[in-house]
């Protein structure tokens, strides 16, 4: 759970490279690309560019490199030659990458084309909840600090946060301890130290938290079938705040 100094390191490394993988699909126009193509061109990219490995490959029987959550799904869906991202979509991309051991983890929600106001609205306020959470890592804080700053920044909002999925510890395993929730209240849940590494992740809904998976075992859809939104960094605990391991160049910080 507590990383050293020199495993701490090797998780910079993995979550630079991380970064890259998002710089490289800002260039890209999205609309018309099936998210198949996609999760292909970032698995080339990860292994041959890179010379990393895309640990979600084979991670739990999954058979792609990243998740393509497209409008009404809210996380875990499924690369597929018939998936063709459209203009006003809105589509998640989330994707890890594991390099000399170790493995970072982040994800991002783009607007593509025209997308509506809605759209717009429910993707920014989800970005902004995310990093709300973020500013409450430091040293002495507690996970239920992180998760009552995104909670109520997006009921603020209008918005519901999802409860059925959370972020995790990470290092050399995709998914480590703690749990880290999304909701919850100050002052609760377990204290934070130097060297912790995980993931914080909300998935935000503009209808009800209810979600319901698919037929395929994997894709995770709401049960309203409106809009669902999510951004995920991996972060460390330091000894005065917080690292994010996967910030992007030219990423704002919010």
């Amino acid at each position: 759970m507590v990383k050293t100094a020199d495993e701490l390191a090797l998780m910079r490394t993995s979550g630079r490279l991380l970064a890259q993988v998002f710089e490289m699909l800002d260039t890209l126009k999205l609309a018309g690309m099936s998210t198949l193509a996609i999760n292909d061109l970032v698995e080339r990219y990860i292994t041959h560019d890179l010379s990393a490995r895309p640990a979600s490959k084979g991670q739990y029987g999954f058979a792609y490199v990243l998740n393509s959550s497209i409008n009404q799904v809210v996380c875990h869906g499924v690369p597929s030659a018939e998936d063709v991202v459209k203009n006003g979509d809105i589509v998640n991309l989330d994707i890890t990458l594991e390099k000399n051991g170790f493995i970072a983890d982040s994800s991002k929600t783009y607007m593509v084309g025209e997308v509506s106001p809605g759209a717009k609205r429910l993707v920014r306020v989800t970005q902004e909840a995310m990093w709300k959470g973020i500013r409450q890592v430091r040293p002495g804080a507690r996970l239920g600090d992180v998760g009552a700053a995104i909670e109520k920044h997006a009921k603020a909002n209008g918005y519901s946060v999802v409860r059925d999925y959370c972020g995790h510890g990470i290092g050399r395993e995709m998914h480590e301890a703690p749990d880290v929730l999304h909701f919850g209240r100050p002052g609760t849940g377990e204290l934070l130290r130097e060297g912790m590494t995980f993931t914080i992740e909300p998935m935000i809904n503009q209808g009800t938290r209810k979600v319901s998976t698919s037929d395929d075992g994997w894709t995770v859809v709401t049960d309203d079938g409106k809009l669902s939104a999510q951004f995920e960094h991996t972060v460390a605990v330091t000894r005065t705040g917080v690292e994010v391991l996967t910030l992007r160049t030219g990423e704002k910080v919010g």
